[in-house]
């Protein structure tokens, strides 16, 4: 690996410390505040070959350097990172699949066990006083019991929630662009297909203009008045204002949130409802995963630069092959 020292690889912005540690010992590092070609030094630029990254890297800044190789994106979503141009350019891109996977599906079965079964708010019950004040929680309105679980977005952690929720005997059928080869779960063609056949959606989608608030006010309406949302994918394939209307209208019953449009800012009247349980985007929040997602960073760049190929390469730049 003694080769790889002589590698200048970029942290722009803030990065998990382990995979910074990592880069470190592996590469020679260079930090600066943020993506921003301004904040290159002179020289700089024409030494970086590699970038760490959770910051937003778009096309001024890989045209800011010219020697760029491959850019090593943290997270399983990489919509921060123009991978398309990135293409263009013949610079590699990567994402941190799989090993946040089993995670996030564990975290995505919670917050929909605690939006039909109201747990957070029983909790605060109990740390209130109010079950010896008052007497027994009332009951909850909804249940998993006899629902339809509707997937959109049907990769990796959607077939791993998808796994789950079988064993809670509930049926899945799903909405992508097109149908998964070898998954005998129902296929819909359009999300107001897919709402319209189930009570329960849960959006594992990934960000882009594609998806931009997919989850509208038409597909909660087909939803129904038992409906419960669930987002642990991105939060800008919700239209909020139309989540919040349908929640507090009783278009639909309840939701459960881990990931907003414009993190950390969550909308005031998500935050009063009663029916919505939210989280802070702690989806792949664990220790153990988030030091995996770090390795698996640093994995990349390594196996760009020692082998030629990265490990984890996303579709835009799979393709690619090493200068």
């Amino acid at each position: 690996m003694s080769a790889l020292k002589d590698i200048v690889v970029l942290v722009p912005g803030r990065l998990h410390d382990h995979a910074v540690k990592r880069v470190e010992e592996t590469f020679r590092m260079l930090r600066i505040e943020r993506a921003d070609p301004a904040l290159l030094l002179a020289g700089m630029a024409d030494e970086i070959r590699g970038v760490a990254a959770m910051a937003t890297i778009d096309p001024a800044f890989i045209d800011a350097l010219p020697k760029l190789e491959i850019i090593a994106s943290f997270g399983v979503g990489y919509d921060h990172v123009d991978a398309k141009y990135a293409a263009t350019k013949g610079v590699m891109v990567t994402n941190t699949p799989d090993v946040l996977t089993e995670e996030v599906a564990d975290t995505a079965v919670g917050l929909l066990i605690n939006a039909v079964r109201e747990l957070p708010r029983a909790e605060n019950w109990l740390r209130e006083g109010r079950w010896v004040r008052e007497g027994a929680y009332p009951l909850s309105k909804g249940t998993l019991r006899g629902r339809r679980v509707g997937i959109f977005g049907l990769g990796r952690i959607g077939l791993a929630i998808a796994r789950r929720l079988e064993g809670f005997g509930l049926p899945i059928a799903y909405h992508n662009r097109r149908p998964v080869e070898g998954v005998g779960y129902a296929y819909h063609p359009t999300l107001v297909g897919l709402a319209e056949a189930v009570d329960t959606l849960i959006s594992i989608a990934p960000g882009g203009a594609s998806t931009a608030k997919a989850v509208n006010a038409e597909v909660l309406r087909a939803l129904g008045p038992d409906g419960v949302f669930v987002n642990i994918g991105r939060g800008s394939t919700v239209d909020e204002e139309a989540l919040i209307a349908a929640l507090s209208d009783g278009t639909i019953r309840a939701a459960g949130l881990d990931v907003f449009a414009d993190e950390p800012r969550v909308p005031q009247g998500l935050i009063e409802l009663p029916n919505a349980s939210l989280l802070p985007h702690v989806g792949s929040a664990s220790v153990h995963t988030r030091q995996a997602m770090a390795d698996l960073v640093v994995d990349n760049l390594a196996a760009w630069f020692s082998q030629g190929r990265p490990l984890t390469p996303v579709p835009e730049t799979a393709g690619l092959k090493k200068p």
